[in-house]
């Protein structure tokens, strides 16, 4: 994406999109998920992704397991019932959006 400023404003939607798609995810699996996704045209930093989490983590939108693989621990997000809530909220105001931007980019269509 030429502009990483229009997806900062979304990335606590794609977080918890990911999330309630693929039940549980760690901070690098959910980075390589988006890049795969976009092909390449959105790469999340670390330095995003991880403040994210925590804030998400700190409303109690997610919670932590921490699982053995090989000879690391890794941290694994999953949405709460109360963040499972938020990601329909988020979608669905994100999908409202959309919809205006597209009558707002062009107009002959319209809102359907």
């Amino acid at each position: 994406m030429k502009s990483s400023k229009l997806y900062k404003g979304s990335l606590t939607t794609i977080i918890l999109k990911l999330l309630s798609e693929y039940d549980k995810m760690y901070g690098y699996e959910i980075t390589q998920k988006v890049k795969a996704i976009t092909a390449g045209e959105l790469q999340i930093t670390e330095g995003a992704l991880y403040p994210s989490l925590h804030k998400l983590e700190a409303e109690g939108f997610l919670e932590v397991e921490f699982v053995k693989v090989s000879n690391r621990t890794r941290k694994y997000y999953k949405l709460t019932e109360q963040g499972a809530k938020e990601a329909d909220d988020k979608l669905e105001a994100l999908k409202s959006y959309m919809e205006t931007m597209k009558a707002f980019l062009y107009p002959k269509f319209g809102l359907e």
